[in-house]
């Protein structure tokens, strides 16, 4: 049986499959409620380093998480997904995150500190 996701198109992709997708590690530097979004609707600024610089993103999590200790963290992101807008704030990077047994989001980050900007292989 072939994998659907090593087959399946991704527009504007060239190149190496591996490469369609840029996950990067990043630490969050700041991180505010959205206030016309969903409850647990914030605004990531997130440090990829000096060569990838600082993006924002939007995430909608749950009550896991508050903002004060989302700062500090690493998290990983799409680096190379188009710019969405979310109610005023532009979305620059897709944090990543996965449901947990409940279906609420926890957020994926390296299991230890990485440099910021370190890709994902």
């Amino acid at each position: 049986m072939r994998d659907p996701v090593e087959h399946a198109a991704v527009p504007g992709t060239e190149g190496n499959k591996r490469d369609w997708l840029d996950i990067r590690a990043g630490t969050v530097v700041d991180a505010h409620p959205v206030r016309e979004t969903p409850p647990h609707t914030f605004r990531l600024t997130i440090d990829f380093g000096p060569h990838i610089g600082v993006r924002s993103s939007v995430v909608r999590v749950n009550h896991r998480y508050v903002p004060a200790r989302l700062v500090g963290r690493q998290i990983c992101a799409v680096i190379n997904v188009p710019p969405r807008q979310v109610g005023s704030f532009r979305s620059e990077v897709l944090t990543l995150g996965m449901p947990d047994s409940n279906g609420e989001a926890v957020l994926i980050r390296p299991d230890g500190r990485v440099p910021d900007g370190g890709r994902l292989f």
